[in-house]
Parts: C-alpha cells; structure tokens; sequence
C-alpha cells in the first residue's frame, strides 16, 4: 500500500506538459507570460524535444515527492523506520485500519493546493523579487504550477494500485 506508483507517478509526470501546452498557450496567458520575461516569437523558434524530455524527467521528480505529500500512509511507514516486512503489530494494525484512509483524488488535490499556495507561491514570489520581476509575472507561473501540482496530486492519492489502474471510492 505504500509501495510507489510507477504508472501515476508516469501519468502525473505528463501532467505539467499538458497544462503547460494550455496555460501558456497565446490564447490564454502566453502572449501575457512573453511578455513579461522579455521572450518573442522568434526567440521561441528551434528544436524543444530537450525540453520536453527533461521536463518530464523533473516533473517525475515531482511526482514521487507528492506522493509523500498526499498520502499519509508513507508517514506511518517512516515512523517505524521505513522497513513494512519488519514492521510491528502496531503498523500492521494501523494499516488493517486505516490503510486506504484519505486516498482519493481530492484529497491529493487538497494537500497539493496547499503546498502550491503555501510553498510555491511564496517560492515564486521570492525569486521574482530578486529578479525584478513584476507580480504579474509571479502569478502566472505560480497559479500555473499551483494548478499543475493541484493536478498531479489528485492522481497520485487518488490512484493507489501499483499493479494497475484502480482508483479509490472514498467512503
């Protein structure tokens, strides 16, 4: 139960693509966002497959941290020492109990919201100080990933096998 998902972590690790494709899209906020960070058209131009392929890559970076961050049930784990076949009674009582707990979409989005709002934002918005960059700027990219993460963390709580494609019906 506590093992990680290969395929949501997969999944959600497109996610930042496909919401990037929309949001910056010049008909939504990419003409606002070129703008601000002093981009063209013609400087757009060339070859993106680099970084399309990183982005994915890091965005699965991101994928397997939210899983800590969604579901609860990796913090029962750390606490006997992250080992489950030599966990105690106690562990494998709390898991008969509460092992899918909380799993479903919208508590992952739930908790990845608030690390959106409560981290990346103030992140953002940091950076963006220092590099003299307009709030304008700030809330583009930070409502983008607070949406992308939001996303990534619904998949992530809400999809729990790790052998194939089911999702949990909270009670």
């Amino acid at each position: 139960m506590t093992q990680l998902n290969f395929w949501a972590i997969f999944v959600a690790a497109l996610v930042p693509l496909i919401m990037g494709f929309i949001w910056y899209h010049p008909k939504v906020f990419g003409k606002a966002w070129m703008q601000e960070v002093g981009l063209t058209e013609e400087k757009m131009k060339g070859s993106m497959i680099g970084v399309f392929v990183f982005s994915v890559i890091l965005s699965g970076l991101m994928a397997i941290f939210l899983q800590f961050v969604t579901i609860h049930q990796f913090g029962a784990l750390g606490m006997v020492g992250g080992d489950e076949m030599n966990a105690n009674d106690s562990y494998h009582a709390f898991m008969k109990d509460y092992g899918m707990a909380y799993r479903s979409f919208g508590h992952g989005a739930l908790h990845s919201f608030m690390a959106g709002f409560l981290f990346v934002f103030p992140l953002t918005a940091i950076n963006a100080m220092f590099e003299r960059k307009s709030w304008k700027y700030t809330m583009i990219n930070s409502a983008y990933w607070t949406v992308t993460i939001t996303i990534m963390g619904g998949i992530i709580c809400g999809w729990y096998a790790v052998d194939g494609f089911h999702w949990v019906t909270q009670k």
